[in-house]
C-alpha cells in the first residue's frame, strides 16, 4: 500500500467538525464540466469527493472507472452518465457493465438538466434535451447556463422535492429499462450518499 493511500485511511478515521469520515467518493462523469461542478459543490470535507469530467461515451466511462479504480482507493464508485442520443445498447451495456464492477451508476434520460428539472416540478414526459435550458431559465427566473458551477447552491433548498419526485417517477416503470424510460434519473440516489457526510 503506498503512503499516499495510508495518508486517506488516516484521515479517513479523523473527526472532521465532529463528524467521522467513513467514506472517500470517486464519481466519473460523462459530462467535462455540468456534473462534475454541480457533485464538487457539495458541502462535504475535500478529500471525500474525487469528481472527474472524461467526456467519453458510458462504455468508455465505465472503462475509465477501472482504470481509476486501481490508482487509489475508494470506498464508493459512481459513474454519471446520460442517455443523450448514445445507442441504446451502449448506455444498457454501460449500467450493466457498471453493476457487474460494484460500481453504482446516477444515470439520466435524456440529460442531467431532467434532474434539476425535478427540483420545481414532477415531470414524466419525456421532452428533447433542447429544451431543458428553456425549461430550467424559466424555472429558475435566470438564464440557465449548461456548464454554471452555481446550480448545487440555486437548488439546494428544493432538493427533497426533487428527491422526492424522482424517487416516484422510478416507481412508474416496470419493468425499468433506463435507455428507454423517459423521463428518468437516478442522480438522487448519489446526492443521498453525499448527504450523509455534509459537514
Amino acid at each position: 500500500m503506498t503512503k499516499r493511500r495510508n495518508n486517506y485511511r488516516g484521515y479517513s478515521r479523523r473527526k472532521v467538525d465532529n463528524r467521522e469520515i467513513r467514506q472517500r467518493f470517486l464519481i466519473v462523469c460523462e459530462g467535462v464540466e455540468t456534473e462534475p461542478n454541480y457533485f464538487k459543490r457539495f458541502r462535504v470535507p475535500k478529500l471525500v469527493v474525487d469528481a472527474k469530467g472524461l467526456g467519453v461515451n458510458p462504455s468508455q466511462l465505465v472503462d475509465k472507472a477501472k482504470d481509476l479504480r486501481k490508482k487509489d482507493e475508494y470506498d464508493q464508485v459512481w459513474c454519471v452518465f446520460d442517455r443523450d442520443s448514445f445507442p441504446e445498447q451502449d448506455f444498457n451495456n454501460a449500467v450493466k457493465n457498471a453493476l457487474e464492477e460494484k460500481f453504482r451508476v446516477a444515470y439520466s434520460n435524456e440529460a442531467f438538466e431532467v434532474w434539476y428539472i425535478l427540483h420545481f416540478q414532477y415531470l414524466n414526459t419525456g421532452i428533447d434535451r433542447r429544451q431543458y435550458k428553456q425549461k430550467l431559465t424559466q424555472l429558475l427566473g435566470f438564464e440557465y447556463e449548461k456548464n454554471s458551477d452555481l446550480m448545487y447552491e440555486s437548488l439546494l433548498d428544493r432538493q427533497q422535492v426533487a428527491i422526492k419526485n424522482s424517487t416516484k417517477l422510478l416507481e412508474e416503470y416496470e419493468p425499468h429499462n433506463p435507455a428507454k424510460n423517459n423521463p428518468s434519473t437516478t442522480v438522487h440516489l448519489l446526492v443521498e450518499e453525499l448527504n450523509k457526510f455534509i459537514h
